[in-house]
């Protein structure tokens, strides 16, 4: 995944040359973040490809001998996040079958299946993508079916998963094919000439005239024409005019990266469930843990280590692991581990933690503890240290991370270890095929729940009006909602330089209440579940006997008047079914806290993307 723009002009009446379109698009797009960069255009009824790993420049160098690529007037292009393979050439997109190529965003979750059955057909594979697979089964539609809009379709109707793509043929040399589902993509109409990007930031230049595709949406583009279909029916969609300037942009309209991620958390959920649970829950796999699954089976202790967020995501991963799997996690802090000399048993399994792939202290702990026993890596970037440096890792597939302040990693990193807590469990047979299922049924209620809770903050902002000028907060909970109330500590002392602790509840009257009176903010996560709710409630009258302001932030919504009873203001969550209630809501709680640190920055004017102090990836000790 990462960005995708195509470019469909007539050479009759000098078009401009798709090589400039092209580079240019993708150079908007490297604010995203990628690892490998490719163009495939047609010329003289001949598909021609280029592709470098690492920076545009590198593309961009192999493009300046490449004077048979220079006049075509149809092409496509794509800077690659890898997902499927490492970040070399032949995994670099566009792919190519012959007289087809094609570029992919998302992840196409039956490609193994297919890719079996194109092999027997006598296909060869030069990567170990996803995309590959398209490519080849494009053009075996292409072979058998009359047209290639009906090739399209059954391409589209074929694979299963997230994706967005654009395909070219020699064989047509004026069409763009291209579809979507949930995952971007739009479509510029220009003058004698017509563009595909899966951002607008990349055809900004050209024109501010767009379509924005819907779900399954799969269309035929030529200089000329624009036909849109949906389930066979060609369709009409509506020509949106743009007024951002480039840099709204790239955010997508919004003021800041950091909001647009907060957004994003709907998708980055299905991304991260995306190829592990399959066809409505029914196949649950981590493919990741093969090579681990004998070890995993006689496991007796885990061990955890990161820093920051995803420390914080750990605590919560160590509540999952004991209380689905019964397995014991100790969850340290890796600049601290690093220093210790560690108890290691071969039987043990160590998980390292980190959004980059790249923090210094995780990957001395890493080097630290390596042979001694078998090592997890979680991670959102393949490629980096971490991955290349572990036994195993897993991928959070949450799309680049832009904003230095953490959100959407910190959700798939909790979300990813909910799925390997049920995986061990799995695996161990400590769960019921009922219970298993249960989960996986409510974890898909975790997407829908978090948009929902996006769809009007209106609430959240009229609190940071309200707190704005506060500058010391305390944020507290108990048992799993402890972790939440760190991270969301974290979060606003990160982009407001505000004071902000966080404690476990129970911990506020061993010394931080004297600091307590009209001047403090107490954020308090309570769950509805007995006995936290309880317990909270006794806290927080503590903080009101000494005039402490409280914000409770609680899915307990049939509690409602004992949690008025102490609270100056109160945000609720959505419900979740009962199973997912102890596993899902401290993610759900987690996202009100992003979006009150957000707009309490905002009402400060600080720099809240890229906070004084702070790096995005912290490579030293």
């Amino acid at each position: 995944m990462c960005g995708i723009v195509g470019y469909v002009g007539n050479r009759s009446t000098n078009s401009q040359p798709a090589l400039d379109i092209l580079l240019h698009g993708l150079e908007r797009l490297e604010y995203r973040g990628y690892d490998s960069a490719g163009i495939a255009v047609v010329e003289s009824s001949e598909v021609r490809l280029a592709r470098a790993v690492g920076r545009l420049s590198e593309l961009s160098s192999v493009l300046s001998s490449r004077k048979d690529m220079a006049a075509s007037t149809l092409g496509i292009g794509h800077t690659r996040w890898a997902t499927h393979g490492a970040p070399t050439e032949p995994n670099a997109h566009p792919h190519c079958s012959e007289h087809v190529a094609l570029v992919q965003n998302g992840i196409f979750e039956n490609y193994l299946t297919i890719r079996e059955q194109l092999e027997s057909a006598g296909y060869v594979f030069d990567s170990e993508t996803d995309t590959e697979v398209a490519a080849h089964l494009l053009h075996s539609f292409m072979q058998k079916q009359d047209d290639e809009l009906t090739a399209l379709r059954s391409l589209v109707e074929t694979v299963e998963g997230s994706f967005a793509f654009v395909a070219l043929s020699a064989e047509q040399p004026e069409t763009l094919l291209l579809a979507r589902r949930a995952s971007p993509m739009v479509i510029g109409v220009g003058e004698g000439a017509n563009y595909v990007a899966s951002d607008v930031t990349a055809i900004l230049k050209f024109t501010r005239k767009v379509i924005y595709l819907e779900n399954d949406d799969y269309a035929i583009i030529t200089p000329s024409e624009i036909q849109i279909y949906n389930s066979g029916e060609l369709q009409s969609r509506e020509v949106v005019e743009i007024d951002w300037d480039v840099s709204q942009a790239e955010r997508a309209g919004y003021d800041h990266f950091l909001i647009k991620e907060i957004y994003d958390q709907p998708k980055a959920v299905n991304d991260t469930l995306s190829g592990r649970l399959v066809a409505e829950h029914r196949n649950f796999q981590l493919p990741e843990l093969s090579g681990l699954a004998d070890h995993i089976k006689k496991l007796q202790r885990t061990k955890l280590v990161a820093c920051g967020t995803a420390w914080h995501a750990g605590l919560i991963g160590r509540h999952y692991f004991e209380q689905i799997a019964r397995v014991p996690m100790d969850v340290e802090v890796a600049s601290e581990f690093r220093y210790q000399n560690p108890i290691i048993d071969p039987k043990d399994l160590m998980i390292c933690v980190s959004q980059s792939g790249e923090t210094a202290d995780t990957l001395a702990a890493v080097g630290q503890v390596s042979g001694a026993c078998p090592i997890l890596g979680v991670t959102n970037v393949l490629g980096s240290s971490l991955s290349r440096e572990v036994d195993a890792f897993l991928l959070t597939q949450a799309g680049p991370e832009i904003s230095v302040a953490s959100t959407k990693a910190f959700t798939t990193q909790a979300l990813l270890m909910y799925l390997l807590s049920l995986k061990v469990a799995d695996l161990k047979t400590t769960i019921s095929e009922q219970d298993l299922a249960q989960h996986l049924q409510s974890i898909t209620q975790l997407s829908p729940l978090i948009d929902q809770i996006l769809q009007d903050t209106t609430e959240i902002k009229s609190l940071a009006k309200k707190y704005h000028e506060y500058d010391n907060y305390f944020f507290i909970g108990r048992g799993v909602a402890y972790p939440v109330a760190l991270e969301g500590a974290l979060k606003l002392k990160e982009i407001t330089y505000y004071s902000a602790q966080g404690y476990p509840a129970g911990e506020l009257k061993h010394g931080p209440i004297a600091l307590i009176d009209e001047s403090v903010v107490t954020v308090a996560v309570i769950q509805a579940e007995e006995p936290f709710f309880s317990k909270s409630l006794s806290n927080l009258n503590e903080v009101k006997a000494r005039k402490g302001k409280v914000i409770i932030i609680s899915d307990a919504t049939n509690r409602e008047t004992e949690l008025r009873s102490v609270a100056d203001d109160l945000v609720f969550v959505p419900n979740v079914d009962s199973i997912g209630r102890d596993y899902l809501a401290p993610i759900l709680m987690t996202i009100p806290l992003q979006l009150f640190a957000y707009f309490v920055a905002k009402e400060l004017g600080r720099d809240i993307d890229f906070p004084r102090n702070l790096a995005k990836s912290v490579t030293v000790e």
